[in-house]
C-alpha cells in the first residue's frame, strides 16, 4: 500500500463529523470550544438560535442567533430546527443548513446543545454526519454555582433554579461518550482538542475487503 493509501485510511477533518459538546449552563462550553477552534484547524462552530435576551459579552451570530419567538416559530415550521428545547422558559435551537454548510466547507462541525437537545439528536440521530457526544462540567455543583454567581447576570432565584436543573441533567452524563471536566480552563481545552484528533485519526474501512455478493 502507498503512502497516499495509508494516509487515506484515516478519516481526517472534513468527512461528516460532528461534536455535540453539552453540560449544564454555566458550565464554560463556549470558552472551551472557542479555544480549541483556534487550535485545531479546520473546525467551526454551528451557531444555534435562541429567543433568550444577549447577554454582556455576547455577540450576535457568534455565541447564539438571538430571535423573536415568532421567528423561531417560523425556522420550526419551515424543517430549519434538527432540534429545539425549552430551557427556563427560553427556546433554544439547532439549524440544519449551518452544519451542512460547515460540512459542506470540507470542515468538521462543532455544536453548544442544550442536555435535553443532545439527547433528542441521539434518539433521532443526525445523518449523514458521525457524531461525537460530549458532556463538559466542572468537578462539583459547588464549582458550577461559584462560576454562576461570577457571571454577575442572574438573580439569585434564576442561580437557584440552573443549579437544580444542572442536578437533573448531571444524572444524564452515562448517556455521552466523553467526559470533559472543566475546573482548569487549559486542561479542559486540552481534553476537548484531544478528543477531535481522536476521532479524526479513526481508520476508516478498507473497501477493498468488503464482502460481495
Amino acid at each position: 500500500m502507498s503512502s497516499d493509501g495509508i494516509t487515506a485510511r484515516r478519516r481526517g477533518a472534513g468527512r461528516g463529523l460532528a461534536f455535540i459538546v453539552s453540560g449544564p449552563s454555566g458550565a464554560g462550553k463556549n470558552s472551551v470550544i472557542n479555544r480549541v477552534m483556534k487550535l485545531e484547524p479546520n473546525l467551526a462552530f454551528s451557531v444555534s438560535y435562541t429567543t433568550r435576551s444577549r447577554r454582556r459579552r455576547e455577540a450576535e451570530g457568534i455565541d447564539y442567533h438571538y430571535v423573536s419567538r415568532d421567528e423561531f416559530a417560523r425556522l420550526l415550521d419551515a424543517g430549519e430546527l434538527v432540534e429545539h428545547v425549552t430551557y427556563h422558559e427560553d427556546l433554544y435551537g439547532t439549524g440544519r443548513s449551518q452544519i451542512d454548510r460547515v460540512v459542506a466547507a470540507g470542515k468538521d462541525v462543532i455544536l453548544n446543545v442544550d442536555v435535553e437537545g443532545a439527547k433528542r439528536l441521539q434518539a433521532i440521530g443526525l445523518p449523514p454526519y458521525t457524531v461525537s457526544y460530549i458532556f463538559l462540567v466542572p468537578s462539583s455543583l459547588h464549582r458550577l454555582e461559584e462560576r454562576l454567581r461570577a457571571r454577575g447576570s442572574e438573580s439569585p432565584q434564576h442561580i437557584a433554579d440552573r443549579l437544580r436543573i444542572a442536578k437533573r441533567e448531571m444524572d444524564s452524563l452515562g448517556d455521552f461518550d466523553y467526559l470533559v471536566i472543566n475546573d482548569d480552563f487549559d486542561t479542559a481545552v486540552a481534553e476537548l482538542r484531544a478528543i477531535v484528533i481522536s476521532e479524526r485519526l479513526r481508520i476508516l474501512a478498507d473497501p477493498s475487503k468488503e464482502t460481495r455478493d
